[in-house]
């Protein structure tokens, strides 16, 4: 029995094109979609326990309002003290921003050097505190706790990413009450202002990886 081949027809052809092209975009989004990278986990983390009290190397401004020639820089020495105008050194480690503030105006009182002084005092670094950036970073190591610091100014501090960090998966590990907590967060996604950035506490650690091809 002889069969008559079908003509081919210019509907045909293109029936067979398009269904070749939807075959083709199918296995494509197909392999897309196994290779995009699932997103971090989301694991909660405490919020940074801001600790703002003096610890020795941290350096700290003091001002006596009116006193317009003093210096208004100080430094916490290794024994926890400062020398400060007029009351020579006092011990400051331990104590807030306000509490030597209000220590330092108690003592100009008491001992008549000024009647009834403002004192303002405001912490610039915080040497006694610091965080770790390590991994993919220009410059992984310890750096100093300022007021306020951020894990993306953390890692703008260790001189900002590689160009092979895995900037959508770097790890925050920070101290709770005695145990440890690690967290997944996407660093990329902060940089393009997606996710909000995260306030650092002393003693947080900053991981890295590269990123695998």
């Amino acid at each position: 029995m002889n069969f008559e081949r079908l003509k081919s027809t210019p509907k045909t052809d293109q029936m067979h094109l398009t269904r070749r092209s939807f075959s083709s975009l199918s296995a494509l989004v197909f392999l897309m979609g196994c290779e995009r990278e699932l997103p971090p986990p989301r694991v909660p983390l405490r919020e940074a326990d801001e600790q703002t009290s003096l610890g020795p190397g941290d350096i700290f401004q003091l001002e006596i309002v009116g006193e317009t020639e003093l210096p208004k820089e100080y430094q916490v020495a290794t024994d926890g003290t400062a020398a400060l105008p007029y009351i020579h050194s006092i011990p400051v480690a331990g104590l807030e921003p306000q509490e030597l503030a209000a220590e330092v105006r108690k003592r100009l009182i008491e001992e008549k050097i000024l009647l009834n002084p403002s004192v303002i005092v405001s912490v610039k670094e915080y040497r006694s505190k610091k965080v770790t950036v390590l991994g993919q970073v220009q410059k992984p190591g310890t750096f100093p706790l300022s007021p306020g610091m951020t894990l993306l100014q953390s890692i703008s501090m260790a001189g900002g990413l590689t160009g092979i960090a895995h900037a959508t998966r770097v790890n925050l590990t920070r101290g709770i009450d005695g145990q440890t907590n690690t967290v997944t967060v996407d660093v990329q996604a902060m940089y393009e202002g997606r996710v909000q950035d995260i306030a650092l506490q002393a003693g947080d650690r900053v991981y890295v990886p590269e990123r695998v091809f």
